[in-house]
Formats: C-alpha cells, structure tokens, sequence
C-alpha cells in the first residue's frame, strides 16, 4: 500500500512543474470528487452537504465541505503549493561571444544552489495571451529536456571543493542553445501553449527539475523526488480531505502560494484569503457573526510543512534529545519563539487524534543555536487566530531540487489528516476541550 500511495505522490508532483499546475490538478481531483468550483467575485449559494472550492490566482485554492446540519468549528489543513526555484526574467535571451544562448534569471525562494548545476531542466508556468475581449491564462509546460545550467570544470577551478559562493546573475544561468536557437524561446513558449508568438502578452515562468523520481534503499524504504517540500503535504492534505469528513465540523483544505517568499501576497497566508473564505461560508449558511467568533474559537488548524530529519552525515545540527527520522511518524514541530504555532494545547489535541489511529509520531526542535525558518501557521493565524500545530514529515535535503523521504511517512500522514478531518474540537471554555 505504501509503494503504491508514493507512486500515485509521483505522479502528482510530476504532472506539477509549476505552482499553478499544482493548483490545476487540485481542481481536476476535486471536480472528479464532485466538488462545486466558486468565484470570488461572484455571488456564492452554499447548502448544507454540500462540497466547494474557490482558487486566488490559479496557484492557491481553499476547498471546503459543509455537513448536512449546523456547524460547530473549522477543521482546517493548509500547505503550500511553491517551491524553491529560478523565475525566467523577461527579455530572457542572453548571448556569449555569440555561440551560446542563456536564459536571463533570478532567485525564487531559499534554493541550495548547487543541486540545480548539471540536471535536465524545463521551464513551466502561465502566459497571458491576447484575446478578442481581453487577456486569458493559460498554463504552459514545456515537456522535455530544455536546459542544463554546466557546472565549472575542477580543472579550472581547483578550489571549488572547498567550498563556493555563487552569484546567481552570473554562475547560475541555464544553457539553452547554440547561436541557432537565438531568438527562438519565446516562440517556443508560445508553441508550448498554442498561440501565436505575438500573443503573448506576459508570463510567469519558472524552471523545474526534471530528473525522475525514485525509490530507493537497502529494501525500497525512501524515495527521492522534486518538490518534497510542500507538494508531499499538499498531497496529503489533498487525499485526506476527500476521504475525511466531519457531521460537526467544516472541513477545510487550504493550498498557499508564495511561503518560500514570505506569503505576504494576495494569495498568501498572510492575505485574507482564508479570513474571507470562512467569513463567507459562515453567512452564506445564514448565521450570525457571533456564530462566526464561536466556531472559529472551537477550530483547529494544521499548519503542514516538511521537516528536518536527522541528517547521517551531520547529526551534530540536530537537538541532543528531539531526533526525527525518516519512516518513523508524522512530525510535530516546537519553537519557543514561536517560528512554529505549536504549544502545549494544540500538540495534545492532534496527538490524541494520532494515537487512536494507531498513528506514530515524533517531536521536532532546533538547535538552541541554529534559528528555523518559520511556517504557514504564525502567518495566517494573524488574520483568523485558532489553535494550531505545525507538522510536516521527516525529510533530509531541504530545498535541494531534489529532496528524500521514507516511504512509510506518506500513509501514516495521510491517516493522521483523516483522523484529523473525521474528529472534531469543542471549546467548553479556554483550556478545556473536548475531541468527538
């Protein structure tokens, strides 16, 4: 079962070179499932039963389920869809000494760059092409080996094993052709998505690792893919929402754009995106904004966002007594600066969950010396502020450009989020609560 589900994640990932193509299989899964599609700026008609998705952008999207009574809380689970990456600049073409042509670009996220040097790379994204009443997007992939960015021969550089520090306007751009490809990319990208050059009116355009992914290790327990980091999540959060359900509680799955970023864009976390989202179920089922404030004080978030795992060639980074590791559970993540939401309250409750489901899990902290980055969870909970618990699964090469997992992890996360979805929270009063 576990090799199968990590297929099916292969899949997803590689049909998801770019973020809005994450969102674009999100909403073909969730058509399929018979989920309704809304507008933001169309008037919703929510009932009770019923089963939804709005999108900001096309690369972030919220889909919810309402059960077939009144409601007492949100059940909510929300990750990312970006990635660390290199955006194509416009203008991208760049000649040396007129026999090479390079794309022009520059950084997306917190990358190690040097896993981006000599891998089979494309390009992918969304154009806005010119139509008789406007502009319309439409999403581009091109699906074959395109661009290698070369690394520097150890003969003309013999300290590059001691260590490099690369400029990303000069070391980092990828090789797409000889002198004859000069002028051809943009209408390659044009082609890609089945317009005529002239068009194309703008882009947002990325590079992605095409290597394939594997399954690996002495009996085939870790896998090795691109876009671990959040896709595996966003994955699970996917599977698990339509299978999980709740009779008390709205179930929530949230997909973000932009937190290798910051998240501070209008489909970030840190927009009103989901302020405006749960506002808006709430009055569309004709209760009242006390009704509102009630819910949103018995919900329950988790923030899902991959993990460090112990590193066997650097264990010294990792806290003396909080150790993760790959195949042994969904990861729980602390910080007493509050980088991560989890406290004592909200770790109680989704442990709980787990362990009726028979679900393992371990604990994650830093180093009291190395900072960690921060997560979805702080970020959103400043616009709709509910108890929270960041999680994610245990990974080693974050932000490489390709990244490993345990086979194992996928499942147990995936039945930790439906235990999560089919359960539901109930505030008695602040500091006691009750799991039903």
């Amino acid at each position: 079962m576990a090799l199968e589900t990590v297929h099916e994640l292969f899949d997803f990932i590689e049909n998801s070179p770019s973020c809005f193509h994450v969102i674009d299989n999100v909403k073909a899964e969730l058509k399929k499932e018979g989920f309704e599609e809304l507008c933001e700026n169309k008037k919703w008609e929510i009932k009770e039963g019923g089963k939804y998705f709005v999108t900001r952008n096309l690369s972030s999207v919220i889909a919810f389920k309402v059960p077939s009574k009144d409601f007492k809380s949100f059940h909510i689970v929300a990750s990312h869809s970006d990635s660390p990456t290199f955006k194509i600049k416009d203008n991208p073409e760049q000649s040396v000494k007129g026999k090479y042509v390079q794309l022009n670009t520059e950084r997306y996220g917190g990358m190690i760059y040097s896993t981006w040097f000599d891998r089979p790379l494309s390009v992918a994204g969304r154009v806005m092409v010119k139509t008789e009443k406007g502009v319309q997007t439409r999403l581009v992939n091109i699906d074959r080996d395109l661009l290698v960015i070369p690394n520097l021969a150890i003969h003309m550089d013999r300290t590059a094993n001691d260590g490099m520090k690369y400029n990303p306007q000069t070391n980092l751009l990828p090789l797409f052709g000889d002198a004859a490809s000069k002028d051809t990319f943009d209408k390659l990208v044009a082609e890609a998505c089945g317009v005529k050059e002239e068009d194309v009116i703008a882009s947002d355009l990325f590079l992605y690792n095409r290597t394939k992914p594997v399954v690996w290790g002495g009996h085939n327990e870790y896998m090795s893919c691109a876009k671990l980091d959040d896709l595996e999540c966003a994955f699970s959060s996917m599977k698990a929402f339509i299978k999980g359900g709740s009779k008390e509680s709205v179930s929530v799955c949230a997909i973000f754009d932009n937190e290798e970023v910051g998240s501070s864009t209008k489909q970030g976390a840190n927009s009103t995106f989901m302020y405006d989202v749960l506002r808006r179920i709430n009055q569309n089922l004709g209760r009242s904004e006390e009704d509102y404030y009630t819910a949103v004080a018995s919900s329950f978030m988790l923030s899902a966002d991959n993990a460090h795992a112990l590193h066997p060639n650097h264990p010294a980074v990792t806290d003396p007594t909080n150790l993760v590791f790959l195949n042994e559970g969904i990861v729980i993540k602390h910080n007493a600066n509050q980088k991560y939401t989890t406290d004592a309250v909200s770790s109680a409750l989704f442990q709980s969950m787990c362990k009726e489901h028979q679900v393992p899990v371990q604990n994650f902290v830093n180093r009291s010396d190395i900072a960690g980055g921060s997560t979805l969870g702080n970020i959103s909970n400043s616009h709709v502020s509910l108890n929270t618990v960041d999680i994610g699964l245990p990974q080693l090469a974050m932000h490489s450009s390709y990244e490993t997992a345990g086979v194992l992890d996928l499942d147990y996360m995936i039945s930790g989020m439906e235990a999560f979805y089919n359960s539901t929270v109930i505030a008695n009063c602040d500091g006691d609560y009750e799991i039903r």
